[in-house]
């Protein structure tokens, strides 16, 4: 006879299915602990606001690799290939289509305030990359439904 852990256990080889509801999950574990004003949120620079963005998409990746199990290594080349800025802007480009008016004017604040970038990446893919940065870094702090809706709109691969 099997304890409970044991059976945990053998549980562990299993590949969940991806839900829907788990990837809610997933989005709703990291949702911002303390409101900030929009007037608050407008006086951040863009730059800030990618600064917070690139940790957001990065959470979000991590955790939408998180199952099945895997080893380290594997979780890490996965994630790094998602937060690219090659992939990034390549994001961007699938979201740009349904992005609000308010949204694609954060989307160019991001865009002009991309500056510096390093020597292998072209301008333009840096501040696609950027601009992204932006946009989820300003809807995590004010819109965190409508930012669970774009990440969910994103072609993130299971591999």
């Amino acid at each position: 006879m099997k304890s409970q852990e044991d059976k945990v256990l053998d549980g562990q080889d299993e590949t969940p299915k991806q839900t829907l509801s788990w990837t809610q999950a997933l989005l709703t574990t990291t949702a911002p602990y303390q409101q900030i004003s929009l007037s608050q949120v407008q006086q951040i620079s863009p730059t800030a606001l990618a600064y917070l963005g690139d940790a957001i998409y990065e959470l979000y990746v991590r955790m939408f690799y998180l199952l099945p199990l895997q080893r380290t290594g594997i979780y890490h080349s996965l994630v790094v290939e998602q937060v690219r800025a090659e992939t990034q802007a390549l994001h961007l480009r699938s979201l740009i289509p349904h992005l609000r008016d308010t949204e694609l004017e954060i989307v160019r604040r991001g865009r002009n305030a991309a500056t510096g970038r390093p020597k292998r990446l072209n301008p333009e893919i840096y501040q696609q990359a950027t601009s992204l940065e932006t946009l989820i870094g300003y809807l995590y702090l004010t819109d965190y439904q409508r930012l669970t809706e774009l990440l969910q709109m994103l072609h993130v691969k299971k591999e």
